[in-house]
């Protein structure tokens, strides 16, 4: 690597001075420029991955809703059977119980 900065040098000092300001000038915004272009490529990368991450969440936000679609009439029958059969179970024993007596036979009233 040293060799190449003192070839550099000496390329440099054999120019004419006019010509050595030129292209230090050159080379300057040239260095600068490739700076500005990584630190753009950079933003740019930076907003296709906000970009990117937004399109994730918005289709698994629709996979979420259409999984929901699919399988929600089958959670529904399920919860819907649970009901069912709780309702039946209450409705027999309300039924027996409105079939015996609230007094029993030989109680005074009864007789």
């Amino acid at each position: 690597m040293g060799a190449f900065w003192e070839k550099l040098k000496g390329f440099v000092a054999s120019l004419e001075p006019r010509t050595r300001k030129r292209f230090i000038w050159t080379v300057s915004i040239l260095f600068i420029l490739q700076l500005y272009f990584v630190r753009e490529l950079i933003a740019a990368e930076l907003l296709f991955g906000a970009l990117f991450a937004a399109l994730f969440v918005f289709v698994g936000l629709c996979y979420f809703v259409g999984t929901v679609g699919i399988h929600g009439l089958d959670w529904a029958e399920a919860g819907a059977r649970v009901v069912a059969t709780t309702a039946r179970r209450g409705y027999g024993a309300i039924e027996e119980l409105s079939k015996k007596p609230f007094r029993h036979l030989r109680s005074e009233s009864a007789q």
